[in-house]
């Protein structure tokens, strides 16, 4: 079974994270939640509270096959700026291991250095990172390890994609056909 880890920091977008981390567990995929400190507690950008399971400091990366990271503003620059998450980051990119972000995230990734050229990300978070590889064409960018998704809206396009790399095509299918996410590609 894979394993994916799933950072939270307050005012993340709940949307994002919650579609993600069903659509992976419908998918197979073992998802562990972490807080970004001591306080298990993480409140959305949108008042919606959760509990994650472990603190980002307790956090082994050769346990996980992948990290993904959710936006929101503040949850992401909290991410960006957090230093387990950076060395995570930069950990798994090291071991080749994937990597995800949405919407804003990709700024966290950037941070760390480990962004490939091609990327997608919520509109006009491109003019704070790079121009050159920004895709406003697709849901979905997968560019080596890394994997990008644009926002709200494509989460569970997002979510589908991440459950057909670990786990493969028979399971992406399976999940999407129960999701009626016929939308996704």
């Amino acid at each position: 079974m894979s394993r994916v880890l799933v950072p939270l920091a307050d005012g993340f977008e709940e949307i994002e994270a919650v579609s993600i981390i069903d659509v992976l567990r419908r998918g197979g995929i073992e998802v562990i939640t972490a807080s970004l400190g001591q306080n298990l507690s993480i409140k959305g950008a949108h008042g919606v509270v959760v509990m994650a399971e472990v603190e980002i400091g307790a956090v082994a990366t050769e346990v996980f096959d992948m990290v993904v990271l959710p936006g929101g503003w503040d949850g992401t620059l909290a991410l960006r700026d957090d230093a387990n998450v950076q060395r995570i980051l930069q950990e798994m990119d090291k071991k080749g291991k994937y990597i995800g972000a949405i919407c804003a995230a990709p700024l966290a990734l950037e941070r760390a250095g480990v962004l490939k050229h091609n990327y997608t990300c919520y509109p006009t978070i491109e003019q704070q990172i790079r121009e050159d590889g920004f895709s406003d064409n697709e849901m979905v960018v997968e560019d080596g390890n890394v994997f990008t998704s644009r926002g709200p809206a494509t989460a569970i396009c997002f979510g589908l994609q991440i459950v057909k790399k670990l786990e493969g095509k028979d399971r992406y299918l399976e999940v999407k056909s129960a999701l009626l996410a016929t939308y996704c590609a």
